[in-house]
């Protein structure tokens, strides 16, 4: 209770909560009582007055605690105990505190003592006390010692002194748990060796064949106990596709590298072609939307019959000078197989006799000799480096049976009517990582365009075309490159194909001028 008859409080210290509209006095006189009142209204404060007994807070042998140690003691007691929405902010600044633009004093959390640290307190306070009882600030002087923030942590330390019986020996280590909390479930692991690979499809199917939780191996997943893998369908070799290859790789060594330091040449005399379709749109797309935005619908007549066009694309190796300017940007041609027709009949969408693209979907050998001899060939002699007319030129292929014969005789006179020399050669079966524009390019085009809309063949043309052109020289010749690393990783496997791509940083060598054009 507050006596009125005392004389007014010697101290009086005031703190605010974060909200500014809760204050709480505190205020201590000569007497061994503190009283503490807590300002604000409309909070649910049933008790806004307090009273302490200051001994009763006092837990080592001082006689009397200065009223600064008084509040501290007071306040950690209020901070303890007070609902959330009286959380209060200290106003002193300590070293390693820092102030943000707002004012918000932000410092450094509480250190937590050592066990060697806290046995040295305890052995300075035994050095300090007389009879098992301490001088007047001994603990303060401790606290500041050994750079301790609150002497209260002192103080703890000597009453466990106090408070251990005679006959057991005072342990002032920390009581603090080392693992708190729920013990952690091991798993092991090499169990999923055992787990056959169709029921690790997914992390789900995974946890069930294991017997964990989901939860629990997601965690895993994302500490890198777990790796996820995307397994591409390859060709089948045999023997002889392997002797092939190994064949093929040897044929592309270059005969002026060193013995002990062999190279691949640089195929700047190489064409590849090849095929490829391009679909209109496909059965999955993904966008992204705003929350509140309606989801796209997209239809078609059926998803098994989607429009599409069959494209044949002739590329070679890019040149660039010493200054890395481009010279020949390897782009030889992409031609689309399709007709123009007139329509039949009239439509919402256009009159009868309407020119109208349609793509031919029957591809033959007759039509794969017509593309080469009236678009390849031009164009390889319109485009070709004029620094190398002359020069032998191999036009690669795939085995595919539409593909005409390095001896077809209409083929031999188209080139010799060229005045070029020109021969056709064929890769080695079953050997799709051997040609760029199935390593990597056509994937490449066909991701840019897959962001251009295209709503009927003749854009769908345009689309492909577009891409083509406006490919980086540069990523081609990362392309071939990456060809050279592929017969280097094949020949380790004697021919193989279950190797990994490696990457060789290609564009950071680039930029550092030191990227190479034989590997």
């Amino acid at each position: 209770m507050i006596d009125l008859n005392q004389p007014p409080p010697i101290i009086d210290h005031e703190l605010y909560n974060k909200e500014g509209d809760i204050s709480i006095s505190v205020s201590s006189s000569s007497s061994r009582n503190l009283i503490i009142e807590l300002n604000g209204e409309n909070h649910g404060i049933e008790y806004p007055v307090i009273e302490l007994d200051v001994h009763e807070l006092r837990e080592d042998g001082d006689r009397a605690l200065s009223d600064s140690s008084d509040e501290e003691m007071v306040t950690e007691q209020i901070e303890d105990s007070a609902p959330p929405s009286m959380i209060v902010e200290s106003t002193e600044i300590v070293p390693n505190q820092q102030t943000d633009d707002q004012g918000t004093i932000r410092g450094r959390k509480r250190r937590v003592l050592t066990n060697a640290e806290r046995w040295a307190i305890y052995r300075t306070l035994l050095a300090k006390s007389v009879n098992g009882k301490l001088k007047l600030n001994t603990t303060k002087e401790v606290q500041h010692m050994y750079n301790i923030k609150n002497v209260r942590t002192v103080q703890r330390i000597w009453k466990i002194h106090k408070t251990t019986p005679a006959n057991i020996d005072v342990d002032v280590s920390s009581r603090k748990a080392k693992n708190c909390g729920r013990k952690r479930i091991e798993i092991d692991l090499t169990r999923v060796h055992e787990i056959e690979l169709h029921r690790r499809t997914t992390l789900a199917s995974l946890s069930d064949a294991l017997g964990v939780s989901y939860s629990k191996l997601y965690r895993l997943f994302k500490q890198g106990f777990l790796r996820r893998h995307s397994s591409a369908i390859k060709p089948h070799l045999k023997e002889e596709n392997k002797i092939s290859r190994l064949r093929f790789c040897l044929s592309m060594l270059d005969d002026n590298s060193m013995v002990n330091d062999y190279k691949f040449k640089g195929m700047y005399d190489y064409v590849h072609i090849d095929e490829k379709w391009f679909y209109l749109t496909k059965n999955d797309q993904t966008y992204y939307l705003l929350p509140n935005e309606e989801d796209p619908d997209r239809s078609c007549q059926s998803k098994n019959f989607i429009a599409k066009v069959m494209f044949l694309a002739a590329t070679a190796r890019p040149r660039f000078d010493n200054d890395g300017n481009e010279i020949f940007d390897g782009k030889i041609g992409c031609w689309p197989f399709v007709t123009e027709q007139p329509a039949q009949r009239s439509s919402r969408n256009r009159d009868a006799g309407t020119m109208e693209m349609k793509a031919i979907t029957s591809i033959k050998r007759e039509t794969i000799k017509s593309f080469l001899i009236e678009k390849v060939i031009p164009a390889i002699q319109e485009k070709w480096p004029r620094t190398e007319q002359g020069e032998t030129i191999f036009i690669q292929q795939d085995n595919a049976r539409t593909h005409i014969p390095s001896d077809d005789p209409d083929f031999l006179a188209a080139i010799s009517r060229s005045g070029l020399d020109i021969r056709l050669t064929c890769q080695p079966p079953n050997s799709p990582d051997f040609n760029i524009l199935d390593l990597g390019f056509f994937r490449a085009i066909q991701s840019l365009q897959q962001k251009m809309r295209a709503r009927n063949i003749r854009e769908l043309v345009y689309a492909v075309e577009k891409a083509f052109y406006d490919y980086s020289p540069v990523k081609i010749n990362h392309v071939w490159l990456t060809l050279q690393l592929c017969l280097k990783e094949s020949m380790k496997l004697g021919g193989g194909n279950r190797y990994k791509i490696p990457h060789m940083n290609k564009e950071r060598l680039q930029k550092q001028g030191c990227l190479p054009t034989q590997i």
